[in-house]
């Protein structure tokens, strides 16, 4: 704009000089006013050009801030590109790896099962075969079940004992006789005596002073029994006594309390191989 305006005012010049001999006043006030008119577009133009270098300073101070954040954008966003391809790692890693404890899981309760089933056809064998070896007494108070994966043979006191006594009768060392020929063709079988009483006190039984000491002593009999006269071992027999305390039947009639008078022999599987597992 500038470079248009020099030429333009030394034209006006020349023409003035030109002009100065023979001018009128109309004409030289023409000239002024063309004058006037270019230095006020000079003036416009001098503005206009300061608005436009202010615009291009703002404009390449908002491009700079613009450039900032794009490249700081570029730059989170890369961050979660490799947290994302970090991630999607780690996940498939974890992935594999419950995968992979996953079928051990499988792979251990399809032993534990298989153990299990083992066990149990096992002790119905053994029910079945306890059932037969002493069917001739079971008439006389003798049963046999299965009860928590346990076989549970039950002699009434009245097969085993007289009245008050801890001293195995014959019936009773005949019906023993037959379970010992069972146990000892089963040696993986753990064995447990209990001795169970009424909730009748005991009187005049000398030195047996309650029905803790008459189910310990009656248990420890056929313990001795079946190790010392039928050659058990004595690592596989343990004897306790359960008193009272663990009745059938709550009541006190006779036929009640002499259901409750018994010993129970508790035949268990040994377990070493399924508690190895499950460790």
């Amino acid at each position: 704009m500038r470079k248009l305006f020099i030429p333009a005012l030394a034209l006006f010049l020349v023409s003035l000089l030109a002009s100065c001999v023979v001018m009128s006043p109309k004409k030289l006030n023409t000239l002024l006013a063309q004058k006037d008119s270019l230095s006020l577009g000079w003036e416009a133009s001098k503005n206009k050009v300061s608005t436009l270098e202010g615009e291009i300073v703002s404009l390449r101070s908002d491009s700079a801030i613009l450039n900032a954040r794009i490249s700081d954008l570029e730059s989170k966003l890369k961050g979660l590109d490799d947290s994302y391809t970090s991630l999607r790692s780690n996940t498939s890693s974890e992935i594999r790896k419950l995968a992979d404890d996953l079928k051990k899981r499988e792979a251990r309760l399809k032993e534990v099962e298989d153990i299990l089933r083992k066990r149990d056809e096992a002790t119905n064998a053994l029910k079945n075969k306890l059932q037969k070896a002493l069917l001739g007494f079971q008439q006389s108070g003798l049963s046999v079940d299965i009860r928590n994966g346990k076989v549970y043979v039950s002699l009434t006191d009245k097969l085993l004992f007289s009245s008050g006594s801890i001293i195995i009768d014959d019936k009773g060392k005949l019906a023993l006789q037959e379970l010992a020929k069972v146990l000892k063709t089963q040696p993986e079988i753990n064995i447990s005596v209990e001795g169970h009483t009424d909730n009748q006190r005991v009187v005049n039984l000398g030195q047996i002073k309650d029905n803790w000491d008459l189910s310990v002593l009656r248990a420890t009999s056929v313990v001795r029994f079946l190790t010392e006269t039928e050659k058990i071992e004595h690592n596989r027999i343990t004897a306790t006594g359960k008193g009272e305390y663990q009745p059938i039947e709550e009541g006190t009639s006779a036929d009640i309390r002499s259901r409750n008078r018994r010993i129970e022999i508790v035949l268990s599987p040994k377990l070493d191989e399924l508690y190895n597992l499950i460790k």
